[in-house]
């Protein structure tokens, strides 16, 4: 159910504008051509808590070969999934590897592993809203909510 507002939507929405500048200076004087693609990985299913399994559900297309690239992570808890897809882009033979994420729970990791860019740092509570989701519910909530009991 949804609970306490968080972060809410102005927060938001000047955090990633804030973020967007750090990342448009970090490249610049780099070819500005962006080539998109989706990796999908699951350690949750419908549980709040991550398995420690980390499933790989669909691989990018994109050849990455001495390319730079950013992954773009919602959220990072135990950094078990992002640390696997770090790995498998690394394997891939990306030039440059960093990772950009909305939110980071640095206290639930079980990984040494730190985003290069972060929207909002929190605690190791479950949320939902801004397109996160608990069950497939909640995505369309405007704000960052903690899930309530």
């Amino acid at each position: 159910m949804p609970g306490v507002t968080l972060i809410t939507k102005d927060q938001i929405q000047a955090r990633l504008a804030e973020m967007g500048r750090e990342i448009t200076a970090d490249y610049a004087g780099t070819n500005p051509i962006v080539a998109l693609d989706f990796i999908q990985v699951s350690s949750y299913g419908n549980e709040k808590y991550s398995s420690g399994v980390v499933t790989i559900l669909k691989e990018p297309q994109l050849d990455m070969t001495n390319r730079a690239v950013l992954i773009v992570e919602d959220i990072i808890d135990s950094g078990l999934s992002m640390r696997e897809v770090f790995r498998y882009i690394e394997s891939r033979g990306a030039s440059i590897v960093r990772t950009a994420t909305f939110l980071d729970k640095p206290a639930a990791r079980r990984v040494d592993f730190r985003a290069n860019y972060v929207g909002f740092s929190i605690d190791p509570q479950f949320v939902i809203g801004y397109g996160l989701d608990y069950a497939e519910r909640y995505r369309n909530i405007p704000e960052i909510q903690v899930l309530s009991e």
